[in-house]
């Protein structure tokens, strides 16, 4: 959901911004303004002086401008570090036992894991994605049970069995997980 409004705010100002400076190059050659345009033409200017120093003299303006342009540098900031971090965990540390360690490609891990609960009796599909850190990872399980499986049944083999295998295995002391999980929904079929 995140991922599709970043998208489309993202999409939304990139198309504003080209319109706008489209239109301010092609005046700028010379074609004649658009309607909606806020000058007359070619030589004229974006900021005439009147209109930079009104409200020079105003207590309340150059603080305004200030916080205005601080609150846009920190949501600007906010939102170029919520794009560049990043989701998954690339690697885990694995406690080899003598005093160094080894590191464990993220992908490899959720892809034995996926292997596993795909191979549970009644899952149909099993997305992992691994979160958290290097020391302490997490999990996140979506599973997509078919129409017979008890939910229940499917947590307690899965957190048994494959949840199990992998924080063994990879020498964990923990491997927390939050599973979610939904039901396949299948088409009924004519039967004749």
């Amino acid at each position: 959901m995140l991922r599709t409004v970043n998208r489309v705010v993202t999409g939304i100002v990139g198309l504003l911004l080209l319109v706008l400076g489209g239109s301010v190059l092609a005046v700028g050659l010379g074609a004649p303004p658009p309607s909606w345009w806020i000058h007359d033409g070619r030589d004229d200017v974006l900021l005439s002086r009147a209109e930079r120093t009104r409200w020079q003299d105003e207590a309340w303006w150059w603080p305004t401008v200030l916080a205005v342009l601080a609150v846009l540098v920190v949501l600007a900031l906010w939102w170029l570090t919520a794009v560049l971090r990043r989701r998954r965990l690339a690697e885990v540390l694995v406690d080899t036992g003598d005093g160094a360690g080894a590191l464990l490609r993220g992908r490899a891990l959720e892809s034995v894991l996926s292997g596993e609960a795909n191979a549970m009796d009644g899952v149909e599909r099993a997305h992992v994605h691994l979160t958290g850190r290097r020391l302490a990872p997490e999990t996140r399980v979506r599973l997509l049970l078919e129409p017979h499986v008890e939910p229940g049944t499917a947590l307690s083999e899965l957190t048994s069995r494959a949840l199990a295998h992998a924080r063994d295995s990879a020498g964990l002391a923990s491997l927390p997980a939050e599973v979610r999980l939904r039901a396949a929904k299948h088409r009924a079929e004519r039967v004749s």
